[in-house]
């Protein structure tokens, strides 16, 4: 029985596999069908575009390469000292030969080599570094072009008058250490600053009265040529605050030809007589009944104050006089004295020389030039020795009551007035006003 059953099964398990793999085979053959029917539809069938790809050569227009060319360039530069034609054509990078020649040697170029030092200079050139213009403000204010005439390459100068501008500028400053370094803090010129020494010096000692914490407003002009800087103009109106005390000086022009500076009320800022010759120094050793004399090494008195300055410094005759000695004597060395009004005189020492012409018997103005500053005599080193004598009495130059000038005239005093008026509204604003510089 055993055996027949093992032969019995021997024979049912290949039957049974046979099944399996004949399901397996009609089970796959619809997959089959598919597969193969899907490989043979064509592609046009499925709505597919059919995508063509053309190669095609295009001829691109050809462009045009761009030059750009600088045809010519502007510089400026100044004068400077020792300065020739050769040293600023090259500081302006300009190798130009024949310009060089014709501003050395053309007579029309005379004005060009008189510049003095800090002239601006403007000029145009070409990319090869030759010159095609220059042009500058001669000393009149005048605007002179030289240029290079295109028909022949040579040079030629033109001369156009002046456009004169004057423009009003205001400055206000403090008093820290002196009058000038207050004036360069406050961004004023020293030209002006020299003017407002001048201007209060009959009632301020500037070498002696100022104090930190003094105060000043001054409005003044400058003069435009062409738009260039020409130079600094004179003071309009200012106020000067000394000590507590307020000082103010307003310019009013009778006439063509006169003008000068009045108080508010109409009185004459000027005294007759300046208080310093000149317009600003040390004073290194002042008016004494018994000095230590350094070079006779003895004591004596000093009849006036001694201002120490560079050899070379203008003096200024303090007031209107005629000349009573001009010349040499004892230890003043180089000495000029004036006579004033009849009963002052003013001497000045130690001069290295004289202004020229300068001669016994003429008239000076006050604020002339009279001679310059030196160590002629008994001096130590360059100062001017300065003396004022009443009636032949000297007097400490420093704080001697001066006499007061002349009033406004009455023939002009409505004119004054309104003028006087609109300053001193400025003054009054600017004083309320905190900035230092406003133009």
């Amino acid at each position: 029985m055993l055996t027949q059953n093992l032969a019995s099964q021997s024979r049912k398990i290949p039957d049974s596999r046979k099944k399996l793999r004949w399901f397996v085979a009609l089970s796959t053959l619809p997959l089959l069908g598919v597969v193969t029917a899907f490989g043979l539809v064509p592609q046009g069938d499925l709505g597919l575009i059919t995508a063509n790809t053309t190669i095609e050569e295009i001829a691109l227009p050809e462009i045009a390469t761009s030059q750009t060319t600088i045809a010519s360039f502007w510089r400026s530069e100044r004068m400077q000292r020792g300065d020739t034609a050769d040293d600023l054509l090259r500081r302006l990078n300009i190798e130009d030969a024949p310009a060089s020649d014709y501003l050395r040697k053309s007579d029309e170029t005379i004005s060009f080599r008189k510049l003095p030092v800090g002239t601006e200079i403007q000029a145009e050139a070409a990319a090869s570094g030759s010159l095609i213009s220059l042009r500058y403000l001669d000393a009149k204010g005048a605007q002179v072009l030289i240029e290079k005439e295109k028909q022949d390459g040579a040079f030629k100068t033109k001369t156009f008058p002046a456009q004169l501008e004057q423009r009003l500028f205001v400055r206000t400053g403090e008093i820290k250490t002196n009058l000038y370094a207050a004036s360069d803090e406050a961004g004023m010129p020293e030209a002006t600053a020299n003017q407002l020494n001048e201007l209060f010096s009959g009632d301020i000692d500037f070498h002696h009265d100022l104090r930190k914490g003094d105060k000043f407003t001054v409005v003044y002009e400058m003069t435009y040529s062409n738009g260039a800087l020409l130079h600094t103009g004179r003071i309009q109106a200012a106020e000067f605050i000394n000590q507590g005390r307020t000082y103010r000086a307003v310019y009013f022009q009778s006439d063509a030809q006169h003008g000068d500076y009045y108080t508010p009320e109409g009185k004459s800022v000027h005294k007759a007589f300046l208080r310093s010759p000149i317009a600003f120094s040390r004073i290194s050793s002042g008016f004494s009944n018994s000095r230590y004399h350094p070079i006779l090494n003895k004591w004596r008195s000093h009849k006036g104050a001694d201002f120490a300055a560079p050899t070379g410094t203008m003096v200024k005759a303090t007031a209107d006089g005629v000349i009573a000695l001009v010349g040499r004597q004892d230890s003043y060395g180089n000495v000029i004295t004036i006579n004033h009004q009849g009963r002052y005189t003013t001497v000045y020492g130690h001069l290295s020389r004289f202004a020229k012409g300068l001669r016994q018997g003429q008239r000076v103005a006050q604020g002339e030039v009279i001679g310059y500053v030196g160590m002629t005599g008994l001096a130590t080193g360059p100062h001017l020795h300065y003396e004022f004598r009443v009636n032949g009495q000297p007097l400490n130059p420093m704080r001697v009551t001066l006499p007061d000038a002349k009033p406004i005239s009455s023939v002009h005093l409505a004119a004054f007035r309104p003028v006087a008026d609109d300053f001193v509204a400025r003054l009054n604003l600017l004083r309320n006003t905190n900035l230092a510089k406003l133009d």
